[in-house]
């Protein structure tokens, strides 16, 4: 399997492959964006990465509109700069 693809559950309990497609911080926060494999459109989705120390990080779907609008412009700005 690929380095930058993991496996996450869904909302019914079935794993999910996504791939990792970015990774930043913002406010001294990590964000990773991550895009479904088996999905044919262009979407993906925002997570707030909580570290664990040395356990594995935790996602966390962004639920607050505020956070997430701000986060994705910080990611379309960090898009723009890298073209």
């Amino acid at each position: 399997m690929e380095e930058n693809i993991i496996m996450l559950l869904d909302e019914n309990g079935e794993e999910v492959a996504f791939e990792i497609i970015a990774d930043f911080d913002v406010n001294d926060q990590e964000y990773a964006v991550l895009a479904p494999v088996d999905d044919d459109d262009d979407s993906a989705l925002i997570f707030k990465v909580i570290d664990q120390g040395e356990d594995d990080p935790i996602l966390e779907y962004l639920t607050d509109e505020d956070e997430f609008e701000f986060v994705a412009k910080a990611y379309e700005e960090l898009m723009d700069e890298e073209e």
